[in-house]
């Protein structure tokens, strides 16, 4: 019946086309209306690619939600195909959840996104729930990107195809058409999902999604003077009893009874009513979008004879998109950076953070990756912005509005085991705006087998000098080899004895200035005072006490270079690495051990990653450090042994010896691992490193022979919320013999 129906239809629009073109009628105009959807709207692509093969000319676009995406895509010049390319190469999961690559993120913001597994925001004492799920800003980069070759276009009449999207004013529930303005701010405020996106503001008006008031604007765009209108189709229709188990279906039938209602009087003044079969999916089915865009192209083209004889109609000739070609600009350069809205942040620090400056040539991945950067701090509850083409400079005009969030209190916390510092809690409270705009002030207190603490306070100035305050107290035990003691790394103890249990107490204070060189690199240079108690139980001096090792105050000044474009701190799969370090120890006032005299430690290391094949990498690592000065003090040698990415002073980690096993003066290492992710999440590596140890290692040249030390591991990772769950089996030709190595959680 319905072919029947189509056939007859296209009998009598081939017979109006003769009757038009025998008496001269008017051209023909052709409305679309593309409805939202979510991931289902992906077959609107489908459906223009049927329009394009009829030779139908479109002459004006509606569109809601993802059919305002879409539509504003199409209208701007893109073709299906191009439509087609570009959404099958965007990963949605990143998108929608903001996700930022680690490399765009400053050190500080790598640190708290690997520290803590649980955040809690608080403003004026009281918890802050987020409104939505994401902020939306790498689908508001995105559409500001694939939009740049109409970025002075403020009238959408004016679009190689006339458009309007409709949005929803949350605060009267009043529909809004947006028919000009900047187009990514309007197509993001009509996918405004609620509870996904957060709401965008324009023109003083806070909008959402449009599909609350208007999914299918038929008869705004019939308004517009069109003669007939096709309309796509991609909303789900009311559930059954039998489909409506759970609180979300239900929930979200409510939500449609108001438009599936309506829709029955929307759909009988439609001329070309095409409605795709995408029961099979949902608004998130994006992992689907090719079988989605699939069914929209064969509804579509069931109607090939109508909108082959609504081509006809037409007297102009189809609508060429080369008018304005959208093309995918790589680079962009900013003219002025004018930043609004911001009042307890500075420009410095809001400049800092986006890590690129005027008169620059940037690519757009990194002028994206700044954008995303500064939302990442979670200081700015949305970052809109508009890109102007500046006629007299060939540049762009940068204006970025910016509203501050008033949560200032955080409470984070985080889990953690390993072999060396055993179980540990972790809870942090952090104050922002404590003393002055720019600061923050954290304390971590970490309870578990050994109490630590660490505190930090730091004004950051972004590109100029930013200043900051370090207290650390960390503590550990752990049974050493007595005769990795007695060869003078730390003191000489009786004959007789096999180990040591060893409990050290580390209090390092710092003060420093910071600032970054290139955007990449961080440096700066600070003072240091350092108490340090190294004492045992095993052994009791003449009095009863413990035997102590070590019992002094250090004093040092020191510098520090350091670069991470890592994307991932435990599983890296591409990036480069380096840490540098150098330390002046000018002073121990109660040097307890008598040997004490000026000098330095310089250290180093680099690493790098790349992808060998899909889900398999390659890391290696290679540094080294040495003592300079006459100072028989072994307190501060380096120490290998163990595996750990968060050890204090000169702990280095080495796999197939335990924790403290040898040290020296000076070291060189150098490690290599293969990782392979075989399924998401889920990883099985192998790694081996190679090391040189011994006092005054550099001065003998034997730092570059055949390695006296050597270890292996194979090990199993899972990435969870807490941190990385690993289990690693190591072992050394050396010793004979491996062991097991665990650890849960984030380190810290």
């Amino acid at each position: 019946m319905k072919k029947f129906l189509l056939s007859v239809l296209s009998i009598l629009l081939g017979s109006v086309v003769s009757l038009a073109q025998d008496k001269g009628q008017k051209d023909l105009k052709i409305g679309l209306v593309l409805s939202g959807g979510g991931a289902k709207g992906l077959a609107h692509i489908g459906v223009l690619k049927a329009i394009e093969e009829a030779g139908l000319r479109i002459d004006y676009i509606g569109g809601t939600s993802m059919g305002a995406i879409i539509g504003a895509m199409y209208a701007s010049g893109y073709s299906s195909n191009e439509l087609d390319s570009i959404f099958r190469s965007v990963d949605f999961q990143k998108l929608i959840q903001d996700e930022v690559p680690r490399s765009a993120k400053t050190f500080y913001e790598k640190n708290n996104s690997e520290r803590y597994a649980l955040t809690v925001p608080f403003d004026r004492f009281k918890i802050s729930v987020p409104s939505a799920i994401s902020k939306g800003q790498n689908v508001y980069n995105l559409y500001s990107q694939l939009l740049f070759h109409v970025r002075d276009v403020d009238d959408f009449n004016k679009l190689p195809i006339p458009y309007f999207c409709i949005a929803t004013n949350i605060e009267t529930g009043e529909e809004v058409i947006l028919d000009e303005g900047y187009l990514p701010r309007a197509i993001a405020a009509s996918g405004a999902l609620p509870s996904v996106f957060e709401p965008v503001e324009i023109n003083g008006k806070v909008l959402i999604d449009g599909g609350v008031v208007n999914n299918y604007p038929i008869d705004e765009v019939r308004a517009k003077g069109m003669d007939v209108i096709i309309g796509v189709d991609v909303q789900d229709d009311l559930a059954d009893r039998e489909s409506l188990k759970a609180a979300n279906e239900i929930l979200m039938q409510i939500s449609n009874y108001r438009t599936a209602l309506v829709m029955k009087e929307k759909i009988k003044k439609t001329d070309v009513y095409i409605k795709p079969d995408i029961t099979d999916f949902n608004v998130l089915s994006f992992d689907q979008g090719t079988q989605i865009y699939k069914r929209g192209y064969y509804a579509a083209k069931e109607q090939s004879s109508l909108l082959d004889s609504l081509a006809a109609l037409q007297k102009k000739e189809r609508y060429i998109q080369s008018v304005i070609r959208p093309y995918r600009r790589d680079t962009l350069s900013l003219s002025t950076i004018d930043i609004k809205g911001y009042d307890r942040y500075s420009r410095a620090y809001i400049r800092g953070k986006l890590r690129f400056k005027k008169d620059e040539l940037i690519t757009f991945e990194k002028f994206n990756e700044g954008i995303s950067n500064l939302s990442a701090t979670n200081n700015f509850k949305g970052i809109q912005y508009e890109l102007k083409h500046d006629a007299e400079t060939g540049k762009e005009n940068l204006i970025m509005e910016v509203e501050e969030t008033p949560a200032s209190l955080f409470l984070r916390l985080g889990v953690h085991y390993d072999g060396l510092y055993k179980s540990a809690v972790l809870v942090n409270l952090t104050k922002k705006h404590l003393l002055f705009d720019d600061d923050v002030a954290s304390v971590d207190f970490i309870l578990g087998d050994r109490i630590r603490y660490n505190l930090e306070y730091y004004i950051d100035k972004g590109f100029y000098w930013s200043f900051g305050v370090k207290s650390r107290y960390n503590s550990f035990r752990k049974p050493v080899n007595f005769n990795f003691l007695r060869d003078g790394t730390v003191l000489n103890a009786p004959e007789g004895i096999s180990q040591l249990d060893i409990e050290l107490d580390d209090l390092t204070n710092q003060v420093y200035l910071q600032s970054v060189f290139r955007e990449e690199f961080s440096f700066g240079a600070g003072l240091e005072h350092k108490y340090l108690q190294i004492e045992s139980e095993t052994i009791t001096g003449d009095d009863g006490d413990n035997i102590q090792f070590d019992n002094s105050n250090y004093f040092s000044t020191y510098g520090f270079l350091r670069f991470d474009s890592f994307d991932d701190r435990y599983f890296p799969s591409r990036g480069i690495y380096f840490d540098g370090d150098f330390h002046l120890y000018f002073s121990s006032p109660d040097d307890y051990t008598g040997v004490f005299d000026e000098f330095s430690i310089a250290k180093a290391k680099l690493g790098f990653a790349f992808p060998v094949a899909k889900n398999l990498s390659f890391n290696s690592f290679a540094e080294g450090g040495f003592k300079l000065g006459n100072t028989e003090l072994s307190s501060l040698d380096f120490v290998l042994g163990g595996y750990g990415n968060n050890f204090i002073n000169n702990f280095i980690p080495f796999y197939g010896y335990d924790f403290l096993s040898f040290g020296g003066d000076s070291f060189v290492k150098a490690q290599a691992a293969v990782d392979w992710e075989f399924v998401k999440k889920n990883h099985v590596n192998f790694a081996a490193n190679f090391a040189n140890v011994q006092d005054g290692l550099f001065n003998s040249g034997e730092w570059f022979s055949k390695p006296d030390y050597t270890g292996y591991a194979i090990g199993y990772g899972l990435e969870t919320f807490l941190g990385p769950i690993e289990a690693k089996y190591t072992w050394s030709p050396e010793r004979g013999k491996g062991q097991w190595l665990f650890n849960v959680g984030f380190w810290f």
